[in-house]
């Protein structure tokens, strides 16, 4: 091989190896190192979901309406809503599962976490388990969901 071909082949190697790196990070939800007011502010009422599950638009409706968040008045002061949704709109989801805003902005609502769910995968009873009580609650099978991780072969669904 001559040094052109090896100049090229790196090209395609390096190319190839980044590809790859984005695209395992979109398939686990975007795994990114959580933002300490992100984690102590919403982790405080529910796990802190990794930003990449929805898009940059469904981060903005809600951190916009943190007053009515889901029926309970989750306001924040100025300066954590700004940083919060600074965040979490340059770490959201921007591969094709998570282009489209769910209904409601529910990741539970999203075609993506539908299909992932889907009553041949988990039976309709699994949701009112008490020891998993609705599709919102990852960390009931996802043991490592907080971290980003939603491996499904991680899974295990509690009785």
């Amino acid at each position: 091989m001559t040094y052109s071909h090896y100049k090229n082949f790196g090209l395609v190697l390096a190319l190839a190896v980044g590809l790859l790196a984005t695209a395992q990070a979109d398939s686990v939800g975007a795994r990114v190192t959580p933002l300490p007011v992100y984690q102590q502010e919403c982790a405080a009422c529910h796990m802190a979901y990794p930003p990449g599950l929805l898009p940059a638009a469904s981060w903005q409706h809600l951190m916009g309406s943190l007053n009515k968040h889901y029926g309970t008045d989750a306001s924040l002061d100025e300066t954590s809503t700004r940083s919060i949704s600074g965040w979490l709109k340059a770490n959201a989801g921007t591969y094709k599962r998570v282009s489209e805003e769910p209904p409601q902005d529910r990741i539970t609502k999203s075609a993506w976490f539908l299909r992932k769910h889907r009553d041949g995968e988990v039976p309709p009873g699994v949701w009112k388990r008490a020891s998993v009580g609705s599709p919102s609650n990852c960390a009931a099978c996802h043991a490592q969901a907080a971290q980003g991780n939603f491996n499904e072969h991680d899974v295990k669904i509690p009785k």
